[in-house]
Protein backbone atom coordinates (compact mmCIF):
# COMPACT_ATOMS: atom_id res chain seq x y z
CA UNK A 1 0.00 0.00 0.00
CA UNK A 2 1.33 3.85 -0.72
CA UNK A 3 -0.39 6.84 0.68
CA UNK A 4 0.30 10.00 -1.51
CA UNK A 5 0.25 13.40 1.17
CA UNK A 6 -0.29 16.23 -1.69
CA UNK A 7 1.08 19.97 -0.13
CA UNK A 8 1.60 22.82 -2.21
CA UNK A 9 4.19 25.68 -0.77
CA UNK A 10 2.15 28.68 0.43
CA UNK A 11 4.57 30.94 -0.63
CA UNK A 12 5.83 31.79 -4.29
CA UNK A 13 8.01 29.23 -5.39
CA UNK A 14 4.68 26.98 -6.52
CA UNK A 15 6.30 23.79 -4.99
CA UNK A 16 4.45 20.93 -4.58
CA UNK A 17 5.54 17.89 -2.00
CA UNK A 18 4.58 14.65 -2.25
CA UNK A 19 5.28 12.72 1.29
CA UNK A 20 4.96 8.81 0.37
CA UNK A 21 3.78 6.49 3.07
CA UNK A 22 4.29 2.75 2.70
CA UNK A 23 5.40 0.60 -0.57
CA UNK A 24 6.01 2.00 -4.43
CA UNK A 25 5.62 -1.66 -5.58
CA UNK A 26 2.68 -3.27 -7.99
CA UNK A 27 -0.10 -0.98 -8.77
CA UNK A 28 1.23 1.98 -6.59
CA UNK A 29 3.36 2.48 -8.65
CA UNK A 30 1.15 3.49 -11.37
CA UNK A 31 -1.11 5.38 -9.06
CA UNK A 32 2.45 7.50 -8.21
CA UNK A 33 3.05 7.74 -11.68
CA UNK A 34 -0.47 9.20 -12.50
CA UNK A 35 -0.28 11.90 -9.48
CA UNK A 36 2.89 12.86 -10.46
CA UNK A 37 1.90 13.24 -14.78
CA UNK A 38 -1.17 15.09 -13.04
CA UNK A 39 1.21 17.67 -10.77
CA UNK A 40 3.65 18.16 -13.40
CA UNK A 41 1.88 17.54 -16.33
CA UNK A 42 3.44 16.73 -19.66
CA UNK A 43 5.78 20.00 -19.07
CA UNK A 44 10.26 19.43 -18.42
CA UNK A 45 10.69 22.24 -17.03
CA UNK A 46 11.23 23.36 -13.43
CA UNK A 47 8.18 26.05 -13.88
CA UNK A 48 6.08 23.86 -10.66
CA UNK A 49 8.57 21.89 -9.26
CA UNK A 50 7.63 18.85 -7.81
CA UNK A 51 9.51 16.86 -4.78
CA UNK A 52 9.12 13.44 -3.78
CA UNK A 53 9.67 12.94 0.08
CA UNK A 54 9.95 9.21 0.99
CA UNK A 55 10.73 9.81 4.42
CA UNK A 56 8.17 6.86 5.37
CA UNK A 57 8.81 4.50 2.22
CA UNK A 58 9.95 1.29 3.06
CA UNK A 59 10.75 -0.30 0.04
CA UNK A 60 10.90 0.16 -3.88
CA UNK A 61 10.16 -2.61 -6.41
CA UNK A 62 11.87 -2.60 -9.70
CA UNK A 63 8.97 -0.62 -11.40
CA UNK A 64 9.39 1.76 -8.94
CA UNK A 65 12.86 1.93 -8.99
CA UNK A 66 11.99 2.26 -13.19
CA UNK A 67 9.87 5.28 -12.22
CA UNK A 68 12.20 7.30 -10.24
CA UNK A 69 14.52 7.31 -12.87
CA UNK A 70 12.04 8.97 -15.23
CA UNK A 71 11.01 11.06 -12.41
CA UNK A 72 14.17 12.16 -12.60
CA UNK A 73 15.01 12.65 -16.05
CA UNK A 74 11.89 15.11 -15.76
CA UNK A 75 13.68 17.19 -12.73
CA UNK A 76 11.52 16.00 -9.98
CA UNK A 77 13.52 16.23 -6.85
CA UNK A 78 13.73 13.12 -4.28
CA UNK A 79 14.52 13.91 -0.86
CA UNK A 80 14.72 12.00 2.71
CA UNK A 81 15.32 7.85 1.74
CA UNK A 82 16.21 5.79 4.46
CA UNK A 83 19.34 4.77 4.04
CA UNK A 84 17.91 1.63 2.05
CA UNK A 85 15.73 3.24 -0.23
CA UNK A 86 18.68 5.53 -0.88
CA UNK A 87 20.86 2.61 -1.64
CA UNK A 88 18.00 1.05 -4.25
CA UNK A 89 17.70 4.50 -5.71
CA UNK A 90 21.38 5.36 -6.23
CA UNK A 91 21.64 3.91 -9.44
CA UNK A 92 19.37 5.82 -10.73
CA UNK A 93 18.81 9.26 -9.48
CA UNK A 94 19.92 11.66 -6.17
CA UNK A 95 18.60 11.60 -2.77
CA UNK A 96 18.93 14.62 -1.10
CA UNK A 97 18.66 14.70 2.73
Amino acid sequence: MLRINVETAADDTAVTLLRLEGQVTGPWVEELRRVCDETIGERDDEVHPLVLDLTDVCFIDAHGVALFQELAARHVTVTNGSLFVTEQLKEVCHVSR
